[in-house]
């Protein structure tokens, strides 16, 4: 067994020793809050959870790798069954499995952002769309669709707050939204977003896929809930909704990534 008490200060060790229920942690850089969450996870397993009941959800991989590595070197376990890496990963994992009910083949291709762009242009130049020196190029449409899917809002709205130089444009900008996801149906792949709101559209849409994997994962953890956008914190919610087992960790001053449509709010709300 772990002596908690030897490696952990007093806020650490609450955070590790506490019950089930929702937990929410605040500490700023160079706290620990990352040590604590490995130690809670270290004890989940000392107390006999089943390590392929925990997901452990951060924003890279390299985070993730680390965590794991700590834990194992902890527990001495083969946490081979652990579900534990980015959103985008674990994302991707699930849609694998259920593709189909979305329209998608499982096979489906993940594109990054330059075949992305790419694809954009392509629907441009399908719709016919004259473009001027003031039109938007892709990586700006790319970036105007890929702001309004994660932060929920318009199209419009998008533009208007953003980008109000190319709101001329407007009615073309949204015919190109439009064909950009049509086309990424036809041709069987999905953009990094997707794997967020593909993610969500499943647990919403289908309740036994919900139920499937609010069984599953029995204890979750977030490390820099901070960066969270309104999509990831609304699977957490549902993931989380029948045990409430949800553990994150943040600071809410240093959130860095708004221009993706991250939203510190999540964290204090």
């Amino acid at each position: 067994m772990i002596d908690y008490e030897k490696h952990l200060n007093p806020e650490q060790l609450e955070v590790v020793t506490s019950g089930e229920g929702p937990i929410l942690v605040i500490a700023g850089a160079g706290s620990g809050k990352t040590r604590a969450l490995t130690y809670r996870v270290a004890r989940l397993i000392e107390l006999g959870e089943d390590p392929g009941r925990i997901l452990l959800a951060t924003f890279t991989n390299k985070a993730a790798r680390s965590m794991l590595s700590r834990v194992e070197s902890l527990v001495e376990f083969d946490l081979g069954n652990i579900w534990g890496g980015t959103f985008h990963h674990v994302g991707n994992r699930i849609l694998r499995r259920h593709a189909r009910l979305l329209g998608y083949e499982s096979n489906y291709t993940i594109i990054d952002d330059v075949d992305s762009k790419q694809l954009v242009n392509a629907t441009v130049t399908e719709l016919g769309i004259t473009k001027t020196d003031r039109f938007p190029r892709g990586n700006i449409l790319g970036d105007i669709i890929s702001l309004s899917t994660n932060t929920r809002t318009t199209i419009e709205d998008v533009v208007l707050q953003k980008y109000p130089y190319y709101f001329n444009y407007i009615t073309d900008i949204l015919k190109i939204a439009l064909r950009y996801r049509i086309r990424k149906k036809e041709l069987n792949v999905m953009d990094f977003d997707d794997l967020l709101c593909k993610w969500e559209e499943l647990l919403v849409n289908f309740p036994e896929v919900l139920e499937k994997y609010s069984e599953r994962f029995l204890h979750i953890l977030v490390d820099e809930y901070q960066d969270t956008n309104i999509i990831q914190a609304k699977i957490l919610d549902l993931l989380a909704s029948n045990h409430r087992n949800l553990m994150v960790v943040g600071d809410d001053s240093q959130s860095i990534y708004s221009f993706r449509g991250a939203d510190f709010t999540n964290i204090i709300r």
